[in-house]
């Protein structure tokens, strides 16, 4: 039987986790021996291993993740938000029994203090296939997770624009090298996500040779699926007779990694148009920490915290009439997925690799990228829209036919044979 060991830095946390996890279940629906093992394990799943086999270990692997964010502080600019990940700590994990006994390595977000470049070298030394799926742009860049506009990573970094002292020879540089120079150490074959992942690793002078496969993410479409709008409207106490928009997390207005501004201008140019209409309109929000540290919206809104049952999730797409996400930069993002899978339409801006699912006015409405207006004009669309029906069907489809397990799991097993048939003499099947 095939053996894959997939290997994360936290079980489920953010989308590489939830990637992560969903192609492992995947994989095992196909017969696949597939285990998943985490540098910081925060849950209790025991479908999940860790590399922390006792509690000085994971108190030790929890003081340098925090450590590299404090020191952190430091060397980036104050108001600059932009995730960006340091090499100073790390660990080895050829030594792994499971990690030794695979077939198959496949990394996926291996960031805060786990494997640095030194690190990632170090499997070489195991002689098997490895498979890295980028979930953001880190592995290409000296450091940041998400470039905006920045090109650097196009040449050899330098002159970081987050960096509080920036030259030629910054920090930013400084960690290109080391991955250049690890790179060169080791061969692996990259799963891009999506299609603006796979042009970005195309550009990237650390990657641009490599070989590298697009393979999206999958999802439970047993469990994101529609239900009848009315009846989960009702579930979760929301207007039965009132267009709900659904948004996820909203940081604070200051903070524009999520394009958390341009939200509030459509949504304020959205009223503006509706006037007296705009009553029919509510805004329900979901994944927020804090009531208190919120923007003020201006069509009444509903906050139903972090949700962490799938399927309460799943009925709020559901309820939803349509859901709106404005980043600025997401590789594939997993709410556009689920809320399609709920029968659910997205509006968001033409950018990562949103369009690879969001077909502009089909199942959704892409609007021009940074335009607020472009954005309530998507909300307009969606309100006015005569036929819904067949825009929630069309939702549905889009990730049935692209993103569902047994197709996902089938490209990922297909590479995992390939990359095998070609290390094995004679081309001998695993």
């Amino acid at each position: 039987m095939l053996k894959v060991v997939h290997i994360n830095t936290y079980d489920g946390n953010g989308g590489a986790g939830r990637a992560c996890l969903r192609l492992n279940k995947a994989l095992h629906a196909e017969n696949i021996d597939s285990k998943i093992i985490v540098h910081y394990k925060f849950g209790k799943n025991p479908a999940v291993l860790t590399f922390n086999s006792n509690a000085l270990q994971k108190a030790y692997t929890a003081a340098t993740i925090v450590l590299e964010r404090i020191i952190a502080k430091r060397l980036l600019k104050p108001l600059k938000r932009t995730p960006f990940s340091f090499t100073w700590f790390g660990r080895s994990i050829v030594n792994h029994p499971d990690v030794k006994a695979a077939d198959v390595i496949h990394l996926h977000w291996v960031n805060h203090s786990f494997l640095n470049p030194s690190h990632l070298a170090d499997l070489k030394k195991l002689n098997k296939p490895i498979v890295w799926t980028f979930h953001d742009s880190n592995a290409f860049t000296g450091g940041c997770h998400v470039r905006y506009t920045c090109d650097h990573f196009v040449r050899q970094c330098g002159y970081c624009p987050l960096l509080k002292k920036a030259d030629a020879n910054d920090t930013s540089h400084q960690i290109w090298q080391q991955k250049h120079d690890a790179y060169q150490q080791l061969q692996f074959n990259i799963v891009a996500p999506s299609a603006w992942m796979l042009s970005s690793v195309l550009q990237s002078s650390l990657m641009h040779d490599r070989p590298v496969l697009q393979i999206p993410n999958t999802l439970e479409t047993d469990i994101f699926k529609p239900s009848d709008k009315q009846a989960a409207k009702k579930a979760l106490g929301l207007p039965e007779d009132k267009f709900i928009f659904l948004t996820g997390f909203m940081p604070s207005r200051k903070d524009l990694h999520k394009g958390t501004s341009y939200l509030l201008e459509s949504l304020d140019l959205l009223k503006e148009r509706l006037g007296v209409k705009a009553e029919q309109i509510e805004l329900v929000v979901f994944g927020n920490r804090n009531e208190k540290d919120v923007p003020d919206f201006p069509f009444k809104t509903s906050f139903l915290g972090t949700i962490s049952d799938d399927e309460k999730l799943a009925l709020c797409y559901s309820a939803a009439d349509a859901f709106l996400i404005p980043s600025l930069e997401d590789n594939l993002p997993y709410t556009v997925m689920e809320s399609l899978a709920c029968g659910t339409p997205v509006i968001a801006f033409t950018t990562g690799g949103i369009p690879d699912m969001v077909q502009h006015e089909q199942n959704g409405y892409l609007a021009e990228y940074r335009s607020s207006k472009s954005l309530a004009d998507g909300m307009e669309w969606v309100i006015n829209h005569t036929d819904r029906a067949t825009l929630q069907q069309s939702a549905r489809q889009a990730v049935m036919t692209k993103y569902a397990e047994p197709v996902i799991a089938q490209k990922h097993v297909q590479l995992y044979r390939q990359l095998l048939n070609a290390a094995t003499p004679g081309g001998q099947h695993v």
